[in-house]
């Protein structure tokens, strides 16, 4: 498979805010929730220029203004967009093209199954075969995220039969864990196609009473994520392959302490990033 054209330099190679930073401040759990205007404004305030607007639902429904709106927005702060979203029907595909198109996206992130569509490699293939023509056209990327759903391996199958440098992986070994992959194996086997890096640290806990455990989030650098490995094997400075980060931050006993944390857990990621 040819390689992923590189990222102009000073372009590529960027750390960045995940909606899924925002995910508890941007939900109806909260008395005032922050919509993508306030969201990209709390991240300019961090020094972040790139924001990654993922499986957020209202953007589907947006009218053209208010897609033009929030990319005015992002445009005054000095900020880029990349999009994220699950599913892989042309239909949908071409959907989020069009987004991106309104956005200035050079990148859309995507999953294979949505509830009532669960792809094999063949359809896999065919669907990513006829519209990838369009997302070059368009100068758009697609990366498909690691995930429990769908073992790597398939998922690396697919991108090796269709062989685009407009199609690759969107890699985040926190999500292979449930369907029991090795992290490092994960990270070893789809390093030639990652086009964009989910970071997000994660840990177990024993359940109360130690039965079982819980499989959740922790603050980036106190998990069981070896950054170290990923970034020497991915290499993302080198290859400027953008970091956004993410979280897996369960409700806390209050809104305001969790929205804290939530705060805090993102201030501690851009710092491990910025000084690694």
């Amino acid at each position: 498979m040819s390689m992923p054209p590189r990222v102009e330099p000073g372009t590529g190679s960027r750390i960045g805010l995940s909606s899924y930073a925002f995910f508890w401040q941007l939900s109806d759990n909260v008395a005032a929730p922050l919509d993508l205007h306030g969201a990209l404004a709390a991240s300019a305030a961090l020094g972040v220029d790139l924001f990654q607007i993922c499986d957020y639902a209202p953007l589907e429904s947006m009218t053209d203004a208010e897609l033009s709106s929030v990319r005015a927005t992002a445009d005054s702060l000095g900020i880029s967009l990349e999009l994220g979203t699950k599913g892989i029907r042309p239909e949908h595909l071409r959907a989020f093209l069009r987004i991106a198109g309104i956005l200035g996206a050079p990148l859309l992130r995507t999953m294979f199954n949505v509830p009532g569509h669960t792809p094999d490699a063949d359809e896999a293939v065919a669907a990513f075969a006829e519209v990838l023509p369009e997302f070059r056209d368009a100068g758009v990327q697609i990366a498909v995220e690691t995930y429990e759903q769908v073992p790597t391996s398939r998922v690396l199958e697919v991108i090796r039969r269709v062989d685009s440098s407009y199609l690759g992986i969107c890699s985040d070994p926190a999500n292979t864990v449930a369907a029991l992959e090795s992290p490092r194996e994960v990270i070893d086997a789809v390093a030639p196609y990652v086009l964009n890096m989910h970071i997000k640290d994660f840990a177990f806990s024993r359940k109360e009473g130690w039965v079982g455990f819980t499989y959740s989030g922790a603050p980036l650098g106190e998990g069981l994520l070896d950054y170290a490995y990923m970034a020497g094997k991915l290499k993302p400075k080198e290859r400027n392959i953008n970091q956004i980060i993410e979280h897996w931050l369960p409700w806390q006993d209050s809104e305001e302490e969790t929205i804290r944390l939530e705060k805090q857990w993102t201030q501690q990621s851009l710092d491990f990033l910025r000084s690694n």
